[in-house]
């Protein structure tokens, strides 16, 4: 069995591993932010969610199998209900959760998603209050209603410059995101700690590869392959950059510097994708998205911070 892994924490490290670990975590957290962009050039091509995320996982998946069959050959089997949770988790936590994400991306922007699927850790506040009683402390009441705010601020915005119908559509698929990816976490937990992060998030991610190709193929005609060199080369930039080596150099940051700050690193997500928007794809970037990105950070800080 896994041995837990040991905490590690901000003093106990010397400040040069310190600084190479936060800038692994920044590092990462831009490049996974960077889906949303790169998910928006590929729409330019006239292809849908289906086909988007089986590209994606297309090139993602020999990675992840690798890892996959080398800790099957190393480590000790999992248990019968290890292996059907596993099945369950890959299938809410990655498959579901993007592809409900990439349906969003079709009608809201890049900034707004980020925003909204940023909330997860309030997702998981919620969830666990709701089913395990759990109670919410005002200060996390503060920190839940300063992130709502934000979002509230920056979707009234997006709603005033686009139509709103498929402004509303957009931003629940990415809702059901977060919460589908807020009960994968919930659902880690205990299994982090007995099979270790890297054996579960790559069979994790095997299983959500499986089921997005599978629905491609049930769903696509397989001409559908045939695309643009465009598309195969933006496909490989989401299938490397914005997912495999995210995840890597996420767990790399969490093992040099400890998970919470990885997780406080990681709120330059949203920021980034705001001007990546900006840069890359023309979207403006306004005083009032500026505010309500101001007011999600400082909210799931709060949570951080109380946690």
């Amino acid at each position: 069995m896994t041995q837990p892994e040991p905490v590690t924490t901000a003093t106990s490290i010397p400040r040069p591993a310190f600084v190479a670990g936060l800038a692994i975590a920044i590092g990462g957290a831009v490049l996974f932010s960077t889906k949303a962009v790169v998910a928006k050039l590929l729409y330019r091509y006239h292809i849908d969610a289906v086909t988007l995320i089986a590209f994606r996982m297309l090139f993602s998946l020999p990675v992840f199998a690798g890892v996959a069959l080398w800790k099957m050959r190393t480590e000790a089997p999992l248990s019968p209900a290890d292996r059907w949770r596993l099945v369950g988790l890959g299938l809410v936590g990655y498959y579901l959760s993007s592809y409900l994400d990439f349906l969003g991306l079709q009608f809201i922007s890049v900034g707004l998603e980020r925003l909204i699927l940023f909330l997860t850790p309030t997702f998981v506040l919620v969830i666990t209050a709701t089913f395990f009683k759990r109670r919410i402390g005002a200060a996390e009441w503060g920190a839940l209603g300063l992130s709502y705010c934000g979002i509230v601020l920056v979707f009234l915005h997006d709603l005033s410059g686009g139509q709103a119908g498929n402004t509303a559509l957009g931003a629940l698929f990415v809702l059901g995101s977060a919460v589908c990816y807020a009960l994968y976490l919930l659902g880690t937990g205990e299994m982090v700690r007995r099979i270790g992060s890297l054996r579960l998030v790559a069979y994790a991610m095997c299983v959500s590869s499986v089921a997005c190709l599978a629905q491609f193929f049930i769903l696509r005609p397989v001409e559908l392959l045939v695309q643009p060199l465009p598309v195969y080369g933006l496909s490989l930039v989401n299938g490397v950059f914005c997912t495999i080596l995210p995840v890597f150099m996420t767990m790399a940051a969490v093992g040099r510097i400890g998970a919470a700050t990885a997780s406080q690193a990681g709120m330059i997500g949203p920021v980034s994708t705001l001007f990546l928007g900006f840069l890359v794809l023309g979207e403006p970037v306004t005083t009032v998205q500026l505010a309500g990105t101001g007011l999600v950070l400082a909210g799931i800080a709060l949570l951080s911070l109380k946690k």
